[in-house]
């Protein structure tokens, strides 16, 4: 197939009038803007997957090489063109259909290889889908591709694995990292390689990137999302969820992939509650009368950023312009004291992985023990030691006395956190999700300042990154706001406001538009 590169990408009408008059552009484009054509009849999904995998071509190996991309879909043009007939007979019926999916490749997808970024389990071929890949396939999304990730998930601050060759490069500047360890799906949506995207999080890695590539990423609370047939790092903690463009897109998924899963048993504890229509949140006035603390003890460190400061500060009077009122500063009670009930080691990875690859159905994973990916020695360098250190963990975390501290530690510090926020009668706290711009590729030693692995992970409660603006002028910022548990629909409801009241999203300049072909 011939791919067009260095202008706009353009899909045609059957008619070439038509299409001459109201091209439909695939850069920065929405579900509601691509149904809008679709029921118009200016677009096929065929027309708008061949699109993104011409995106793909021009930009992930060629051209700026961004390297996000780990396998495209073979099935994706023929499972468009079903949903062509389908939209033929019933017109647009799913809320997904035809919405091209970018899948980070530690998500089970029974038609593509999941290999977590390690070559270990490069032959691995599950024959089911993670839950999540269930329900936006249900949906009517096509799974255009898997995505880069952090090895194992093990970094957040960058995305390099062995299934691929190279780092994932930032679109907004080629030399910038991405963060970890969702980056490649969070290149791929902030290039338009898809619509939207999946990622997983056990500390930063939906937040951290989307950050990074001025995405929208939501780390949900613990208990309304599935991480069936996602390969885990610590399951106490792994989240799994929507990266996006935009505020309403984001909602648009999480709407589709929340609630109970039979296969994943943290889950019961959304069996009995209702799921709002989180689209229902989504109000441009949504920050009128909200209550809003600022938590310095997120993001205030000997290393932050003069920018960072200066985009937050602008962010919070965005905030305030926009109704809300900010309380500066929220204290958390006794936090110092709540830190250190945190004593020893826990290190669960051996056990929920092993578990995990015990589990695979399918063609069997060619590894099932931590000991046998080491002396495969199919992996990055730079996770060699974490594997090592791994392989040598004898203490199963129920055993484990580090492992009970810590789950102390987020007891203490979900009940501190709640009562500074019923203090204040806040609705949400908020912080920049990084204290530094992303580093050059391959700088280990300036600060990275990551600002999401303690408060939402910790306490089990939902938090959502927002595109806050820029640092060395290209550089994505994200705020960060935390919310109660179960109120992802308040979070979407602020987000969405300050969204749409200050505009910082545009697209990376390392990956124009396509040229559409002369007549």
């Amino acid at each position: 197939m011939p791919f067009l590169r260095l202008g706009l990408v353009t899909l045609l009408l059957a008619t070439p009038l038509a299409a001459q008059r109201a091209p439909f552009v695939v850069e920065e484009a929405t579900i509601g803007d691509i149904h809008a054509a679709m029921r118009a009849g200016r677009l096929s999904c065929r027309q708008l997957v061949n699109a993104y995998l011409q995106r793909i071509a021009a930009y992930d190996k060629a051209g700026p090489a961004v390297n996000a991309i780990v396998l495209v879909n073979p099935g994706a043009l023929a499972t468009a063109d079903s949903l062509d007939r389908v939209r033929a007979r019933d017109g647009i019926s799913t809320p997904l259909h035809c919405i091209p999916v970018i899948v980070k490749d530690n998500f089970e997808t029974l038609d593509l290889p999941t290999t977590a970024g390690s070559l270990a389990l490069k032959e691995c071929r599950p024959s089911r889908d993670a839950t999540m890949v269930q329900r936006v396939r249900a949906a009517g999304a096509v799974v255009l591709a898997k995505s880069n990730m952090a090895e194992w998930a093990f970094s957040p601050v960058e995305t390099v694995s062995s299934v691929l060759p190279g780092y994932t490069h930032n679109p907004y500047a080629l030399d910038r990292v991405t963060a970890g360890s969702s980056g490649g799906t969070a290149a791929a949506v902030a290039s338009s390689f898809g619509t939207v995207g999946l990622g997983t999080d056990t500390g930063n890695s939906i937040r951290g990137p989307s950050a990074h590539q001025a995405l929208v990423g939501m780390r949900s609370t613990m208990g309304l999302t599935s991480r069936a047939g996602v390969v885990p790092l610590f399951l106490s903690q792994d989240i799994a969820g929507p990266m996006t463009r935009t505020v309403a897109d984001n909602a648009a998924v999480f709407q589709i992939i929340v609630g109970d899963d039979p296969a994943d048993a943290v889950t019961a504890a959304s069996r009995d509650r209702v799921i709002p229509r989180y689209a229902d949140s989504l109000s441009r006035t949504g920050l009128r009368g909200a209550r809003i603390g600022i938590l310095r003890a997120a993001y205030e460190s000997p290393t932050l950023d003069s920018e960072v400061v200066s985009v937050f500060s602008r962010a919070v009077a965005a905030l305030r312009s926009q109704g809300a009122t900010v309380i500066d500063t929220v204290l958390i009670p006794g936090l110092d004291s709540i830190r250190r009930l945190q004593s020893g080691a826990c290190s669960p990875f051996k056990f929920d992985v092993e578990h995990y690859l015990a589990s695979v159905q399918g063609t069997p994973p060619p590894v099932k023990t931590v000991d046998e990916v080491v002396r495969s020695g199919k992996f990055h360098p730079s996770v060699q030691l974490r594997l090592q250190q791994a392989r040598d963990v004898t203490e199963s975390p129920e055993a484990s006395a580090g492992c009970r501290a810590r789950e102390a530690y987020r007891a203490a510090l979900r009940v501190a956190v709640l009562q500074a926020m019923d203090d204040q009668r806040l609705d949400a706290l908020v912080y920049p999700t990084w204290s530094n711009p992303p580093r050059l590729i391959g700088d280990l030693n300036t600060p990275a300042g990551d600002n999401s692995q303690v408060f939402s992970p910790a306490t089990g409660f939902p938090a959502i990154t927002v595109p806050m603006g820029y640092t060395r002028r290209v550089l994505p910022a994200g705020l960060q706001i935390l919310g109660r548990p179960w109120s992802e629909g308040t979070l979407y409801r602020l987000a969405y406001a300050y969204e749409q009241g200050t505009h910082h999203r545009r697209a990376p300049a390392s990956v124009p538009p396509l040229r559409q072909p002369r007549r």
